[in-house]
């Protein structure tokens, strides 16, 4: 049977049945409510009867009584009358009442209650007949006067409700049809067509190239699912071909599957613990109800796959307003939320530590003091505190994770943890802790104006590994390490050795994801460049891109200049080269930022007003955050990217626009003071802090002959191909891997006056240099 017969039936048999049972329920009230009518009328002709008696005087007289009683049935609505006396034999009877009639009529009479009358219905072939008897107590010699009633009208009545009954049931139960076929029609089938066509459409084209279910579809919430799915088969499936083709080809290129795999073989069933100030995914509310956010991080890229291959525990601060709402007693869950593979533990602050910590001294303290990008670092007693104290409570919540488990592996990330691996080293020696600083790590002099720079430095070389983005940094960490701190540095194996313990510092140049071979970008880049069109509200020939935070070491300021310089001395460009700026709010809290901000958006106004037209602008800035499918149609538009930042670990923003252009053109123009600038030799290198060099890149970029664009950008891509995030973290989890911490540690080698320190063309160290 069909599935709407199915359901049409239901629903029919459904609204059937109770209309029919308060169908009956009204029927049987009005049947009562009929003979509570004529048990009310028989009681007023029985006190008639009575008073006609009474006043006639003759219930004494009972040769008179049958005269009596049939003049009074006579002119009365009564089909009979018996009169019973105190032995409750018939004094006086009706002539022709039916025998059924008497018998029921004298039973009833024998089985009268005290105070009150009794009454029933005797049926007498078409006829029904009601018999009501009632007590008597002022008629000398009589005891119950029975009145015999004619009752065919109640189920005459009766029968006609249940036809009227009846007729309106059929009337309501084809408007149910009616209603119901069109319902089902247009809630069920034919949303259940158009669902089925979407996932043929879906299953032959694949994901990317058909539009999601429109909004309001019923099957929407499914539809979101399937998808999820059908995205997660061609991952699975681009994967497998692209390992598939990567052993063909002997090719050295690192995917997720693959990450996974090395994860595996390396560190067996060792647990592995990520630390991190940021969660991969978060809980706010929405619409009352707490909904999953995943926040835009390179680090969640990079670090998933692993725990996800070893089934870890992420540790992070929970910092979305329904974060509290969705995790158990031991402030655990586990995550992705589609399909939970890993556990993430959440770390709670309160505001006041939260702003000390992290807004105070990691970020207006050691960020700009790292970074050297001309802004005075603050320092405050109550922030560091604030900072002691986050550590201690991060250390808290590993150790808690890690009690029932033996040699874990636990990999902190970033500035906001520097004492965190003594602090767990401490604890549990049996621990395998890396740290990776994700920012720069700035020379000596400018390292020791921090009060606090022992304790830092102490902290960090609790770590087994520490991790830099480049081998300049890992020259300036062990540098201080060696003039600030009572410790054994070691430049020919890179290591340092404090309380006995050993610390090896080698540089990991993080990266992004490459799109697996075969799969199809979001958008085309003509597709791209009408989306950008659409959205600046304007079209030109050359589009300019800049991706980044409004943060004072990205350089934005210096860039907006550059730009101006560049429309001075080459003004044929006017009206045909735009440049879109993101620029993402940040750290809002800190006052340092939100001046960063106007101070931006006034520059571009000037700009724009000293340049522009009603119809076009040189620089339209963009202040709001986006997540990266809203970024990727302008990196897929832009003819130019610019990342000019003053002082950058790495900048990733570089290598996202590199891996972008599958279409193989575009230029890259790039700060030297960037981590990428040692990978990315293909970019236009330049000094943000010279306004001619910027301009003059800005215009070589925009005339470069297309030859050596592709030429310059495919070489570019096959870099950040080979040397992903994956490779990134494989390198990270290796090198730790292959530490044995639990031997003793040999003593340092002297530092020899012919010991040359790597130097950042050195690039990084093999991973047999890994091993101690």
């Amino acid at each position: 049977m069909r599935l709407s017969h199915r359901l049409i039936g239901s629903l029919v048999l459904g609204v059937g049945l109770v209309s029919l049972i308060f169908a009956w329920n009204d029927i049987r009230g009005r049947e009562r409510q009929l003979r509570a009518d004529m048990a009310g009328r028989a009681t007023a002709e029985v006190r008639s009867l009575d008073q006609t008696l009474v006043a006639a005087g003759e219930a004494g007289r009972r040769e008179r009584l049958p005269a009596t009683v049939e003049k009074f049935r006579a002119r009365s609505q009564a089909v009979g009358v018996i009169l019973y006396d105190a032995a409750l034999q018939p004094a006086a009877t009706t002539p022709a009442l039916p025998e059924a009639v008497l018998a029921r009529a004298h039973a009833l009479a024998l089985n009268i209650p005290i105070d009150g009358p009794t009454a029933d219905i005797v049926h007498d072939g078409d006829r029904d007949l009601f018999v009501d008897a009632e007590p008597v107590t002022d008629l000398p010699g009589l005891t119950v006067i029975s009145i015999v009633h004619d009752a065919t009208s109640i189920r005459r009545q009766t029968a006609d409700a249940w036809r009227q009954q009846a007729v309106r049931l059929l009337i309501q139960l084809g408007v149910v049809v009616a209603v119901a076929m069109v319902l089902v029609r247009w809630s069920f089938i034919r949303p259940i067509a158009r669902t089925t066509a979407w996932l043929r459409e879906l299953r032959t084209y694949g994901s990317g190239a058909v539009a999601p279910l429109g909004v309001g579809e019923i099957f929407k919430p499914l539809a979101s699912e399937v998808t999820h799915l059908v995205r997660s088969l061609e991952s699975a499936r681009a994967a497998a071909q692209e390992e598939a083709r990567l052993r063909e080809a002997g090719d050295s290129v690192w995917t997720a599957e693959r990450l996974r795999a090395h994860v595996r073989e390396r560190i067996g069933t060792s647990p592995v613990f990520v630390v991190s100030n940021r969660e991969p995914y978060m809980h706010v509310r929405h619409g009352g109800t707490p909904k999953v956010v995943v926040p835009a991080s390179g680090l969640v890229t990079a670090l998933e796959p692993v725990l996800r291959a070893c089934a870890g525990t992420w540790v992070a601060h929970g910092s979305g307003d329904a974060d509290r709402d969705v995790v158990d007693t031991h402030s655990r869950l586990r995550v992705p939320p589609e399909q939970p593979e890993y556990m993430l533990r959440r770390v709670w602050l309160s505001k006041e530590e939260e702003e000390g910590y992290y807004d105070g001294f990691a970020n207006e303290g050691l960020w700009p003091l790292c970074h050297i990008a001309h802004t005075r670092p603050i320092f405050r007693t109550s922030d560091y505190s604030c900072y002691r104290e986050a550590n201690q409570k991060f250390a808290d919540a590993v150790l808690d994770e890690a009690r029932d488990t033996t040699r874990p592996l636990v990999l902190v990330q970033d500035y906001h943890f520097a004492l965190l691996p003594r602090l767990i080293k401490s604890a549990r020696p049996d621990a395998r802790v890396a740290i990776f600083w994700h920012i720069p790590w700035p020379n000596p002099e400018a390292f020791g104006i921090c009060p606090w720079q022992s304790e830092l430095l102490d902290g960090l070389l609790g770590a087994d590994l520490v991790g830099f983005h480049t081998q300049a940094h890992c020259n300036n960490f062990l540098d201080t390490v060696e003039r600030g701190l009572e410790s054994q540095t070691d430049w020919e194996h890179f290591t340092a050795r404090r309380h006995n313990r050993l610390t090896h510092v080698r540089p990991f140049p993080i990266s992004v994801a490459a799109r697996h071979a075969g799969t199809r970008a979001a958008t085309t880049s003509d597709e791209a460049r009408e989306t950008v069109f659409r959205q600046i509200g304007g079209s030109c020939e050359w589009i300019g891109v800049g991706v980044d935070r409004v943060d004072y070491t990205k350089g934005l300021i210096e860039r907006f200049r550059g730009l101006e310089r560049f429309f001075e001395k080459w003004s044929h460009y006017l009206r045909r080269f735009t440049f879109v700026q993101i620029g993402a709010p940040s750290r809002t809290g800190i006052g340092r930022y939100r001046e960063l901000l106007h101070d931006v958006q006034n520059e571009a106004a000037r700009i724009n007003a000293r340049f522009g037209t009603a119809a076009w602008k040189p620089i339209v800035l963009v202040t709001r955050h986006h997540g990266y499918d809203e970024i990727e149609p302008f990196y897929r538009a832009a003819d130019v990217c610019a990342v000019t930042s003053l002082h950058d670990g790495m900048n990733l923003v570089a290598k996202e626009y590199v891996m972008a252009r599958e279409e193989g053109d575009g230029v890259l123009v790039l700060s030297q003071f960037t981590g990428a600038a040692r990978e990315l030799n293909d970019a236009l290198i330049v000094n943000p802090y010279d306004t001619e060099q910027l301009a003059d890149a800005f215009r070589r970029a925009i005339e470069m002959p297309v030859t050596e664009r592709r030429a310059r950008m495919e070489r570019m891509r096959r870099a950040v191909s080979e040397h992903n995030v994956y490779r990134w973290a494989a390198s990270l989890i290796g090198g730790l891997a292959d530490l044995r911490v639990d031997a003793p540690p040999a003593p340092a080698r002297p530092r020899l006056a012919t010991t040359r320190r790597p130097t950042v063309d050195d690039g990084p160290l093999a991973e047999s240099d890994f091993v101690a």
